[in-house]
C-alpha cells in the first residue's frame, strides 16, 4: 500500500495544520466568529452554540497549574443515554493495582514483541495493561498499556476518565481525531490525551502497536532545566496541538466507550462527539515531534514510516564518566517531593558519545526508581541481544540491571583507543517511576515473555587481579604526586 495514497478517511486532511507551544492558552475556530467574545459563557452563544467547560484540575488550583478549556459545540457532551459495563468485559484493563490483580517481583523481566493478531481488532480492544502502581480512585499513580491492532475505530469513540494518556507508536501511523481537532502520530513521535477528552484511532498503514503510559491524578510538565540553562532537551515550540475541525451529521447509534476505575462503560447517543467548532484553554491533546530523514520499510501489505528524533536536543558528558538518564528526560509528573516524579518520560535518541577514560554504556545500577523501557526503532546501546523494536522490559526498585555480557567485553575490548563515536539508527525510551509497579498476572504469564533474560548477563566474569589492582594504584599515586 503506497502511503501517500493509503484509503484516506474523507474528514482527514493530508496536510494538518496545527498551533505549536507547551502550557500556553490557545484558541481555534473553525468558522470565524464562533467563539464568544469578552466571555467564557454568554446567554446565546455564536451561531446558537453550546459552551461546555472541560477542566484538567480543580477550580482553585493555583493559576500556574489551573489547566481547563472551554469548547463550543453542536450539542453537549451530556445528551447520551445511561452508560452501562460494556460487554463483553475487556478484561486486561487495570487501575487500582493490589493482590487480586498483580503481582511485585523484584527480578528483572522481558517481553518479546507481540503479533498484531489476525482477527480484527481496534485500538480500544487491542489495549491490555502490563504493570502499574497505586490507584485511579485515589488519584495516584500510574499504569503501562501496550496496544496492538490492526483496524480503525468505527462508529465509537474513546476516553479515559481515570488519568492522562501518553502513546508512544512503534509500528504504523495514528490518525487520531479529538474534541479539539485532529493529529497524525508516527512512531518517532508521542501523543498525549488528557483525561477525559474523547478521541478516536485510525490506521492508515493497517497493523499498528506501540506504549501507552497512564497517569493518575496529574498532568505532564516540561522538566527544569537547572544548571543547562534556558535552552535544550524539548523545545516548547517542538508540541503541536490541533486546531478546531467540527463533524455536525447525525451518527445513530455512536457509542461513548469510557475507562472509568479500568473498567469500560458505554453510552449511546446520535451525534458525533467531535462538534466542536471553536475552543480556547490550556487543556488540550498535543503532540511531540522531531521528525526528519524518513525510512520507509515495505511489509507485505502496507508500509511502516520510521523518524528518527532529530529535534531533540541532547546534553551529554564531553570528558568523563556516564551521564544519568534523567538527563534525556521529555516530560515529567511531578510529586509534592522536589525532584521526585510520578513518572518521567525519557528519551535515548542518536548522538555522539565522547567521553574519554569511560565505561561509555549506561552503567550497571540499582534504582530508587522503577524503570519500564521500549524500543521504537533500531538497537539499545546496553543490550546487544535480545532487546528488539516493540519489545519491553521492566526493572523495579532497587532491582539490579546494565549492559549485558556482550556490550561490556565488546566495550572494555576497545578501552582508550575508542574514538568519538555516533550513535545512529536507534530510538529507545524509558517510564520512570518513584512508584513500585505490580505486574498483571496475563502479563507474567504471556507466551511473549523472555524467560531467558536474566542469561544476558550470568556470562559476565570477574576481571580482578590483585597485582593489576596495585600497579593502577601505584600509578594513581604517580600521577597525584607529579601535580603536586
Amino acid at each position: 500500500m503506497d502511503s501517500e495514497n493509503a484509503s484516506r478517511s474523507p474528514e482527514f486532511p493530508a496536510d494538518l495544520k496545527y498551533q505549536s507551544g507547551f502550557g500556553n492558552h490557545f484558541s481555534s475556530e473553525a468558522i470565524a466568529g464562533a467563539l464568544p467574545r469578552n466571555q467564557n459563557s454568554p446567554l446565546v452563544c455564536p451561531y446558537g452554540l453550546y459552551a461546555e467547560q472541560i477542566s484538567g484540575t480543580s477550580f482553585t488550583s493555583p493559576r500556574k497549574l489551573n489547566q481547563r478549556s472551554w469548547l463550543y459545540r453542536v450539542k453537549p457532551s451530556v445528551t447520551h443515554e445511561p452508560f452501562k459495563p460494556r460487554v463483553p468485559s475487556h478484561g486486561k484493563l487495570v487501575s487500582e493495582f493490589n493482590e487480586s490483580n498483580s503481582s511485585a517481583t523484584p527480578t528483572q523481566l522481558r517481553w518479546k514483541p507481540v503479533e498484531v493478531p489476525e482477527a480484527p481488532i481496534d485500538f480500544i480492544d487491542g489495549l491490555y495493561t502490563l504493570c502499574g502502581a497505586g490507584s485511579s480512585y485515589l488519584r495516584h499513580g500510574f499504569a503501562i498499556h501496550m496496544y496492538a491492532a490492526n483496524k480503525s475505530m468505527d462508529n465509537c469513540a474513546f476516553c479515559s476518565a481515570d488519568g492522562d494518556f501518553l502513546l508512544v507508536p512503534q509500528e504504523g501511523r495514528l490518525w487520531i481525531t479529538t474534541e479539539f481537532g485532529k493529529l497524525q502520530v508516527s512512531p518517532g513521535e508521542v501523543v498525549v490525551l488528557p483525561q477525559g477528552v474523547r478521541f478516536v484511532v485510525e490506521l492508515p498503514d493497517g497493523p499498528s502497536r506501540g506504549y501507552v503510559a497512564e497517569i493518575f491524578g496529574t498532568h505532564f510538565q516540561l522538566p527544569d532545566l537547572g544548571p543547562i540553562g534556558a535552552n535544550g532537551l524539548a523545545s516548547p515550540r517542538d508540541f503541536l496541538i490541533p486546531v478546531a475541525w467540527f463533524d455536525q451529521s447525525s451518527h445513530p447509534g455512536y457509542v461513548i466507550v469510557q475507562k472509568f476505575g479500568g473498567e469500560l462503560f458505554t453510552a449511546k447517543q446520535d451525534f458525533s462527539p467531535f462538534n466542536v467548532v471553536a475552543w480556547h484553554g490550556n487543556y488540550v491533546p498535543y503532540k511531540v515531534t522531531w521528525r526528519v530523514n524518513i525510512l520507509c520499510v515495505m511489509k507485505p501489505d502496507f508500509i511502516f514510516v520510521q523518524y528518527e528524533l532529530s529535534k531533540f536536543c541532547p546534553y551529554n558528558t564531553v570528558l568523563i564518566d556516564h551521564s544519568d538518564p534523567s538527563i534525556n528526560t521529555v516530560l515529567t509528573a511531578p510529586t509534592d517531593k522536589p525532584g521526585v516524579a510520578l513518572l518521567d518520560f525519557v528519551i535515548f535518541p542518536p548522538r555522539w558519545l565522547v567521553a574519554e577514560h569511560t565505561f561509555r554504556p549506561p552503567y550497571y545500577h540499582r534504582n530508587c526508581m522503577s524503570e519500564f523501557m521500549g524500543l521504537i526503532y533500531g538497537g539499545y546501546e546496553a543490550k546487544a541481544d535480545g532487546f528488539v523494536p516493540g519489545g519491553a522490559s521492566l526493572h523495579s526498585c532497587m532491582t539490579p540491571h546494565g549492559p549485558d555480557t556482550k556490550t561490556y567485553e565488546t566495550t572494555i575490548a576497545l578501552g582508550n583507543e575508542a574514538g568519538p563515536c555516533r550513535i545512529a539508527n536507534t530510538l529507545a525510551f524509558m517510564f520512570e517511576s518513584c512508584l513500585v509497579p505490580r505486574v498483571c498476572r496475563w502479563a507474567l504469564e504471556s507466551t511473549y515473555m523472555d524467560h531467558d533474560y536474566y542469561q544476558c548477563w550470568i556470562g559476565l566474569k570477574s576481571h580482578f587481579t590483585c597485582e593489576l589492582g596495585k600497579e593502577q594504584n601505584q600509578d594513581l599515586q604517580n600521577g597525584l604526586e607529579e601535580k603536586k
